[in-house]
């Protein structure tokens, strides 16, 4: 990498883009990029580092720079093209990234669920107590420049983390999800097999997915979770409204006991991989504990706020399996109020192909109100209605649209919990507009 070089990223505001463009910024290369004019929550970061974003323009490309490809944009983008005209290097962002993190020891976190958070959790365990390079899914990045560390979220989406030959990688879990690209669960599989055979060191995996126990590597595969065949299992869980403690032993011995300011089994687990994985590494016991109860959570992943007398959650939840786990975490928070959910499927194929595991997930929770699929830059339309979903859901009382969210204010005492990987935040807003309209009138 030259210092000398600029980096111009096409499709900066993406999650893992802008994560990236400020790892390189951090570590002093010069950054910039391009994409649409709509606002993304990832672009205050860059902004706040003073990184230039421009609107989509050939004009922007010129001699000297490298491209970093956004996936999401064929070659045929007018960025991309005039590039390769140019005869300029242009890297695809997770063949990049595989390069970049080859030069530190490097951990991949990756599943069909829970990656962001668990790799939002390590880096801020690890960072407090070795030097520590990271990108989070939710646009959140940072390069030190003596790092010993390099931990990257690892998506499995179209096999793009084949391109990671990490030195350890953290699995969560495997379950079907992307329909528009994995035929089968079994597809699915494969591609975390895949994966698990490229690691060089160790891989740590949640041995309570039945489908993470069948994995099988030239490396160590450290299990862990609350069933009792885990090398690492977490028993005597206490789940209350001010987070969760439990108690860990490894291969049947007494570590310690362990508390986080989060809720839901879903993040013991996370803890739990984490703790697994800084035992292997020799870290402090204290500053691992110490590290865990300051963290303060990742963007868009139960992201709290109170509107009067209403919480209200943000949550990335677009699938049932994470649906599930954000409603579990908040009837823990709150189990005294009314969980009332605004869901936004996102893509057709995944709500069609998951129409009545959706259904059931929602049905988690006490109310269900929908939201218009989210039409995403790789589908525009479908064969499944937001109708379809509604009358899958025993608790659904109605569809609502940005225009309209009164329905929502019938309910006293209560959390509204929005989840979506789609544009869900304008119902939010528009929530939030009606509510301070409505406290005004009273």
């Amino acid at each position: 990498m030259n210092q000398e070089t600029i980096y111009h990223f096409v499709g900066i505001k993406g999650s893992g883009m802008s994560a990236l463009a400020l790892i390189l910024h951090d570590k002093g290369f010069k950054v910039q990029g391009s994409d649409v004019k709509k606002y993304f929550f990832t672009q205050k970061n860059l902004e706040d580092n003073h990184i230039p974003i421009y609107l989509f323009d050939e004009a922007n490309i010129k001699e000297g720079m490298t491209v970093i490809a956004g996936n999401a944009f064929p070659d045929t983008h007018e960025e991309i093209s005039k590039a390769l005209e140019l005869g300029l290097p242009v890297k695809r962002y997770h063949d990049f990234l595989g390069e970049l993190s080859d030069q530190f020891t490097s951990v991949a976190i990756t599943g069909s669920h829970g990656k962001t958070s668990t790799t939002g959790l390590l880096s801020h365990v690890l960072s407090g107590i070795k030097p520590t390079s990271y990108l989070i899914g939710d646009g959140t990045g940072r390069g030190e420049k003596d790092a010993e560390y390099f931990i990257l979220e690892a998506c499995e989406y179209r096999r793009h983390f084949l391109a990671y030959k990490s030195d350890y990688a953290l699995i969560t879990n495997i379950d079907f999800d992307h329909p528009d690209y994995y035929t089968s669960i079994e597809d699915v599989q494969d591609a975390f097999l895949s994966f698990s055979q490229q690691i060089k060191k160790a891989i740590f995996a949640c041995g309570d997915d039945a489908r993470l126990q069948e994995l099988h590597a030239s490396v160590p595969i450290v299990y862990y979770g609350f069933d009792e065949y885990n090398d690492f299992q977490a028993k005597n869980l206490e789940r209350t409204t001010e987070g969760s403690t439990f108690d860990v032993f490894v291969r049947g011995d007494f570590y310690g006991k362990f508390f986080i300011p989060s809720y839901g089994k879903h993040n013991i687990q996370n803890a739990l991989g984490v703790i697994a994985f800084s035992h292997y590494e020799g870290l402090d016991q204290d500053k691992v504990q110490e590290r865990l109860q300051s963290f303060k959570g990742v963007k868009r992943r139960f992201t709290e706020k109170n509107v009067m007398d209403t919480v209200i959650i943000d949550d990335y939840a677009h699938h049932p399996a994470e649906i599930r786990a954000t409603l579990d975490a908040a009837h823990q928070k709150y189990p005294d109020r009314e969980i009332v959910a605004v869901f936004q499927p996102h893509t057709f194929s995944r709500t069609v192909a998951l129409l009545d595991e959706f259904g059931e997930a929602l049905d988690l929770a006490d109310a269900v109100y929908l939201c218009d699929i989210f039409t995403s830059a790789r589908e525009q339309e479908g064969t499944v209605t937001i109708r379809d979903l509604l009358d899958k859901t025993e608790k659904g009382k109605d569809i609502i649209s940005e225009e309209d969210m009164s329905a929502l204010l019938k309910h006293k005492n209560q959390v509204v919990v929005f989840m979506g990987a789609g544009d869900v935040d304008k119902f939010e807003h528009a929530f939030e507009v009606i509510l301070s309209q409505s406290e005004a009138k009273n």
